[in-house]
C-alpha cells in the first residue's frame, strides 16, 4: 500500500509594498514592487530559496483587495530540489499538486509562446514607423500617440 502524502497546510505570507526589493528577503513575507513589476519572497515550503515573479500581461497578475494579495497564476517552483507548487491567494500560499515532467514542459513552451506573441516574436509585427517625416504603416498599425502628430 503506498503511503498517504502529508498534508501540507497553507503558509501566510505578509505582504509590503516597496520601491526596491531589499537585499534581504525574510522568510514569511512577499515584496512587492509596483514600479518595477516584480514580487519576490522566499519559497512556501521552507527551502529559503528566493522566488522571484514578474508582473505583467505574459507573466503572473497581482490582486491586490485593500487588505490582502494574490498571484495568479500558481506558482511551480519546478527548478527548485523541492519542486514546490502552490498558489498566492489572499497572503497564503495554498498547495498545488505536483505536476509530472511533461506537463512542466508543456507549460513552459506555451509560456514561451505567449510571450513572443505578446511581445512581438508571432506572426503578425508592427512596423516600427520613422522618426521623421510622415509615417507609412497604415494608420490601425500605429500607437494612438503616433496619430496624434499630424495635428
Amino acid at each position: 500500500m503506498k503511503p498517504t502524502p502529508a498534508v501540507k497546510l497553507p503558509k501566510t505570507l505578509a505582504h509590503e509594498f516597496v520601491e526596491f526589493i531589499p537585499d534581504v528577503i525574510e522568510e514569511g513575507k512577499l515584496y512587492v514592487s509596483i514600479e518595477y513589476a516584480t514580487t519576490v519572497h522566499k519559497c512556501a515550503c521552507g527551502c529559503l530559496k528566493e522566488v522571484v515573479t514578474p508582473l505583467g500581461p505574459a507573466d503572473w497578475k497581482l490582486i491586490f483587495d485593500g487588505k490582502t494579495v494574490s498571484l495568479d497564476p500558481s506558482i511551480g517552483n519546478w527548478s527548485f530540489p523541492c519542486r514546490s507548487h502552490y498558489w498566492v491567494s489572499n497572503n497564503r500560499a495554498v498547495w498545488a499538486e505536483d505536476w509530472s515532467q511533461a506537463r512542466v514542459d508543456a507549460k513552459r513552451a506555451h509560456d514561451r509562446r505567449t510571450k513572443q506573441k505578446h511581445y512581438g516574436g508571432g506572426e503578425k509585427q508592427v512596423a516600427t514607423p520613422p522618426r521623421s517625416g510622415t509615417p507609412t504603416a497604415p494608420p490601425e498599425m500605429l500607437p494612438w500617440w503616433r496619430k496624434l502628430l499630424p495635428w
